[in-house]
């Protein structure tokens, strides 16, 4: 069950970093808002490598060369479902942008099926459902957001089209380290994530290098707040990685998708923002659809 505590703090992470990384996207093109997670996160990705080889030794897996495929397949679609959720801020529409690319759990499951063969119990399904419902209630911060009538909105359809690079980031991410080997998911799980984030780094970097050279000027001048977004990026998706190495891609994007929870509680214990009603039911939705979906994987 290490996936669950990984699930729980990759949430963590990923909240913690989108935070900390919208101090550095104000002055930033979508791509080098994007390449800034990579860029400053791989340094990171190698420590926490080195750093379980330090306390865990044994021989070194060695995958079947294909597995670079799925690394590489996987750090592109992530590359373009972060381009695309930023897209769909950039129509002024933050709350329908991050609604509907909550789907991606959904997605997922169906990805997962149809490319990988996982088959979920009716509980899990229902949780997910449950859960995808209860995170689109969060997004819309209490205000009624009609996101059925706003399916045609540029925000929307980016929405709907990153979940769907999510997750399919997420499917070949958990190929990729079932390709590893080795009996170790946690070691598998972080050789992955270096391979990964050094061709992300090289796509994106590569780009920018050619096409915004004063925006890579720009990445690199703030490199001490981008630094922090760099920590918490490798540490959220060392832990992605891991859950997806060790459990069915849906089970693991459900449960990760508390990040929402624990960003409406730093707004309201920390803040002091008032929670509404559409929020609290919003919240007992996520915790009803992780309580189900844990149910199911039992």
């Amino acid at each position: 069950m290490i996936w669950l505590p990984a699930a729980l703090l990759a949430g963590v992470a990923q909240a913690w970093r989108t935070a900390v990384q919208r101090r550095v996207s104000h002055d930033l093109s979508v791509n080098a808002a994007g390449v800034v997670r990579y860029l400053y996160g791989l340094p990171f990705a190698v420590m926490l490598l080195c750093g379980y080889r330090l306390v865990f030794a044994g021989p070194w897996p060695s995958p079947d060369a294909s597995f670079l495929l799925f690394c590489l397949g996987g750090g592109l679609a992530q590359i373009i479902a972060t381009n695309l959720l930023i897209m769909a801020f950039a129509h002024r529409n933050f709350v329908v942008g991050t609604a509907y690319s909550k789907t991606e759990a959904v997605q997922g499951a169906i990805l997962s099926f149809l490319l990988m063969g996982e088959r979920l119990h009716p509980l899990a399904w229902a949780g997910i459902g449950c859960g995808v419902m209860g995170v689109m209630l969060l997004s819309a911060g209490g205000r009624q957001a009609g996101f059925v009538r706003s399916l045609g909105q540029p925000a929307a359809l980016c929405g709907i089209a990153s979940g769907f690079f999510f997750a399919l980031t997420a499917v070949a991410v958990r190929r990729a380290t079932q390709m590893v080997g080795g009996g170790d998911p946690v070691l598998a799980a972080l050789v992955v994530l270096v391979v990964t984030v050094a061709m992300q780094a090289a796509m994106q970097g590569g780009y920018l290098l050619l096409r915004e050279p004063e925006q890579m000027r720009a990445v690199l001048r703030g490199w001490r707040v981008s630094g922090q977004v760099g920590l918490l990026s490798a540490l959220g998706s060392a832990c992605w990685f891991t859950g997806f190495a060790t459990a069915p891609v849906a089970l693991v994007r459900i449960v990760g998708q508390v990040e929402v929870v624990f960003t409406l509680g730093f707004g309201h214990f920390y803040l002091g923002e008032r929670m509404a009603r559409s929020e609290v039911m919003g919240l007992m939705l996520v915790v009803g659809g992780v309580v189900l979906a844990l149910m199911g994987s039992l």
